[in-house]
């Protein structure tokens, strides 16, 4: 019999956050900001290893899913597993998108479109701010 360990979800106050995070990093995952395109890290950086959720270090992508889609950010078209990620029906800005959020602290990531690569057919498009790298992993 194999038994799963569900980790609590992580919940902090604004200021725990603020000081765990940098500005930007607080801004994008907790205000549900945006970087601007090909100014965040890991936009173009495609080395082995295991992309991260910068507030609560929960697994999120794995750079052999992450692909070039040319628009700037990080782009992959599959999260490490269903429950990584969350997805929420984004109408700001006068569009219709899917954003994409942590599925265990609740952090913005980015978000998800209909137009990547074989064999999902998925973008997720995620900024650089939201995440870590480790290496090798």
């Amino acid at each position: 019999m194999t038994t799963t360990t569900i980790k609590p979800k992580i919940e902090k106050t604004d200021a725990e956050w603020k000081e765990q995070l940098t500005p930007e990093q607080y801004r994008v995952t907790r205000q549900h900001g945006t970087e601007r395109a090909f100014t965040g890290p890991y936009w173009d950086q495609f080395e082995k290893g295991l992309y991260s959720c910068v507030c609560c270090d929960a697994p999120l992508f794995r750079s052999d899913t992450k692909f070039d889609a040319g628009c700037g950010w990080p782009s992959y078209y599959e999260a490490v597993s269903p429950d990584s990620v969350r997805e929420i029906k984004d109408t700001s800005y006068g569009m219709v998108r899917t954003e994409i959020r942590c599925g265990n602290c609740d952090a913005h990531l980015g978000h998800v479109f209909p137009d990547g690569p074989p064999p999902t057919g998925l973008r997720y498009c995620i900024n650089g701010h939201s995440m870590v790298f480790e290496a090798g992993k």
